[in-house]
């Protein structure tokens, strides 16, 4: 495990909290991005659930002339079979696999931790649940795609193999090609995944509309079990 806990922006709920959604930010970005969302999923008042958006590390991003940003993997090129640094992505999937346990430490169950995604923060979280030994409540994966490209990542864990994943993408997206989630989606499906796909007339972002439907999905994993 990486020796240096993720710094984030922790919301916490009213209510003692009783499950967890770790939210991770695309390139560029940082937990800040998506932290004002939380209001806006206008979940129940009493709804026990913390949101945790990390920041990931900084480093050089080569298709960004190798400037210096937050990102979770090195992104070398544009294609999507040699997009994505591996070892980059496996060392960040330690970095948010340390952050899953520390919520298990806290009291959250496995099973009331949904790890979702964003971009670059999708493909990790897609990543990771995939292979996390413990159950998760779901995995949100928002326009993104796999880091492995035309076949699932190696290890897959059967602990998640039940696991609600769902999938939006934008149908306008030039940054990832709907494509690329559809490949993503194709692989899934074939492989039995209970997964559902969404798509909607956006480019590379999130919409109004999307969060209400993210929202009911949240709640449906968290709250109305």
């Amino acid at each position: 495990m990486s020796a240096t806990p993720l710094e984030r922006i922790t919301v916490e709920p009213k209510s003692p909290a009783t499950s967890c959604v770790i939210w991770l930010h695309g390139l560029g970005d940082s937990g800040a991005g998506f932290s004002p969302i939380v209001p806006m999923l206008a979940l129940p008042k009493n709804h026990g659930i913390r949101f945790i958006f990390p920041h990931a590390p900084e480093q050089a991003v080569t298709i960004n002339q190798g400037y210096v940003m937050r990102s979770w993997y090195d992104i070398k090129s544009m294609d999507l079979h040699n997009r994505a640094d591996m070892a980059g992505v496996l060392e960040s999937e330690k970095r948010v696999q340390a952050l899953i346990k520390e919520q298990i430490d806290l009291g959250i169950t496995s099973q009331n931790i949904v790890l979702a995604g964003f971009s670059q923060g999708g493909v990790l979280s897609l990543f990771t649940g995939l292979r996390f030994s413990q159950g998760l409540a779901g995995i949100l994966a928002l326009s993104c795609y796999l880091p492995t490209a035309d076949k699932l990542p190696e290890q897959c864990h059967a602990a998640n193999a039940a696991t609600p994943i769902l999938q939006n993408h934008g149908d306008r997206d030039d940054v990832v090609p709907m494509s690329a989630g559809k490949m993503a989606n194709s692989l899934l499906i074939a492989a039995d995944y209970k997964v559902a796909w969404q798509s909607y007339p956006m480019e590379h972002s999130v919409l109004p509309e999307q969060l209400t439907n993210i929202s009911a999905w949240l709640q449906a994993r968290l709250l109305n079990k």
